[in-house]
This record gives C-alpha cells, structure tokens and sequence, in this order.
C-alpha cells in the first residue's frame, strides 16, 4: 500500500514544454491515423486549441434555462463551434447532418440531479459512437468521490473501446460539492484520468496554479464553463485558461444562457484562436450583440 504521508509536494513543473512528435494535439503523436484524424476534427490545426460547444446538461438535469429546444436554440449555433459535446439523443434529434464540428457524444450516465451523480455507469456502445461518426465520447471521472473507482473501471473499459475503434475519449473530473477547489486537487485528478488512457481531459479553472494542472496533464486540457457568469467574467476565464497551458474551453450555460448567444460564442472564439484580451473579446460581444438586435 502507498504510503501517503511521505509524498513530497510536487513542484518541478515545465509549462512551456513544445507538442512533441509533430501533431498539433498534446500527446497524440503516438496514436494510429484513424484517432488522430478525428482528434483533428476537434483540435484547430493551426492554433491547436478549440472551443467546444457543450449542451449535454439534459441528461441529468432535463430541459434546463436554453436547452428548452436543441434544435432551435442550439442547432444554429453548432457552425461556428469546432466541436459540440452532447448526448446520443440529441445529436440524432436535434443537430442537422450535415453539420462540420466535431462531434463528442456523452457515454456516461445513471442517476439524475434528484440522486447521487457520481453513481454513474457507461450508458454508450462505442459502436453507436462509429456509426453517429463521433470523433469522441466523454465520461465522468469522480476522483475523491464516492464511486470513484468504478468511474475510473468505467473510463478503461472505455478507452479500450476507444483505442479498439480510432474514437478518441474525454474525461471530465467530476467535482462533488464538498471537495476542495485547488490546484492540488485538480493536478491529482487531471493526471490519474490522463494515465488511465484519456485523450482529451476536461476540467475546472482556478485562479491559483493552474498552469501546473496543464503543465503536468500529458494530453490536453480543455476548461469547463461551470456556472453562468457574467459575460466579461466569463471571457476573463477563458482568456486566463488559454494563456496558462489549456488547449481550448467547453462552455455551454455561458454560451447558451447568455442573452445573445451567437455574439458569445464568437467573442470566446476570439478569445482561444486569436489571444484576444478579455476586454477585446467583449467589445466584439457588445458589437455583434448590438448588430443581432438591430436585424
């Protein structure tokens, strides 16, 4: 057994460290054709960064403030994302098929917001994944939670699907509602769900020390929304994530609950593929706001 008590604190962290192998997207450059091409489809190639759209909330909470219709509020939205994270349903229901972004289907869930949410089980067949052409699947990982370890049996099981049909897997640290917001906690969570075989690892910003999240996360960090914040706040996050080592965002209520969704959405593309300032970003959403409500 580990002896805990005599672990040194990390501290050797090296955040500029270059991609190494050649292939835009963080830790990739060892995986076959087939994984890389579809992580293409979700990293930008010349910014290696994306923003990821996500509307996947209703899987455990219904239709919540925005989401009352997918194919109405968030369906026109879907062009100018890079790639959009949702379930099996609502991609077949709601988002037309023709559609470019890249397509990152929810494969956990269980229980709804009324019961324990770390109680979850894989509830996608990596073979529907291949057959919608998604170029992803994401699961929740509830490091410190109370099924921790079958959500981390849960992310093997799926990665192995995943490497067994090119389908690249995102894991998403779940954070319950008594546990510590930090970098340590963060760090400790990012990496178990990296070395468990995750491509892409999803997580929360904080204001203290994320770049060693980044910096000792071998595959990419993409950055949760979280909550509705104020639109410049938001940008503020976004802008702070991409500058500290993240590879892109995953913002949903901040996109979909803001009251012009298109203009955020296009402000925190300014924000991860052109390193506008926060302040920038949030002229350009005042400019494109103002132009929606004169048309």
């Amino acid at each position: 057994m580990a002896d805990t008590d005599g672990l040194l604190e990390a501290r050797n962290f090296e955040a500029t460290a270059p991609v190494a192998g050649g292939f835009h997207v963080k830790g990739a450059h060892a995986q076959d054709w087939g994984l890389q091409n579809r992580l293409s489809r979700i990293f930008r190639r010349d910014t290696g960064r994306t923003v990821m759209l996500a509307f996947d909330h209703g899987y455990f909470l219904g239709p919540m403030a925005g989401l009352e219709r997918i194919d109405t509020n968030i369906a026109p939205l879907v062009p100018d994302a890079d790639a959009i994270m949702m379930t099996r349903g609502a991609l077949r229901t709601s988002i037309p098929p023709h559609s470019d972004a890249g397509i990152v289907l929810r494969a956990s869930g269980g229980p709804s917001i009324l019961r324990d949410l770390s109680d979850e089980h894989i509830a996608l067949d990596i073979e529907d994944a291949v057959r919608l052409n998604a170029a992803a699947v994401a699961i929740q990982v509830f490091v410190g939670g109370e099924h921790e370890s079958r959500s981390v049996a849960n992310l093997a099981t799926l990665v192995d699907a995943g490497q067994r049909h090119g389908v690249a897997v995102l894991g998403v640290t779940a954070v319950g509602k008594d546990m510590v917001r930090d970098a340590r906690y963060f760090r400790l969570a990012t990496r178990i769900t990296a070395e468990m075989g995750a491509h892409i690892v999803k997580t929360y910003y904080v204001d203290q020390g994320f770049e060693t999240v980044t910096a000792s996360c071998p595959v990419p960090i993409i950055v949760a929304g979280g909550k509705k914040l104020p639109e410049l706040d938001a940008l503020t996050m976004a802008y702070r994530s991409i500058q500290e080592g993240a590879a892109g965002v995953d913002m949903g209520r901040n996109i979909f609950q803001s009251e012009h969704p298109a203009a955020m959405l296009a402000a925190v593309r300014a924000v991860v593929h052109d390193d506008a300032k926060p302040e920038d970003a949030y002229e350009l959403f005042r400019e494109r706001s103002a132009g929606n409500a004169a048309s």
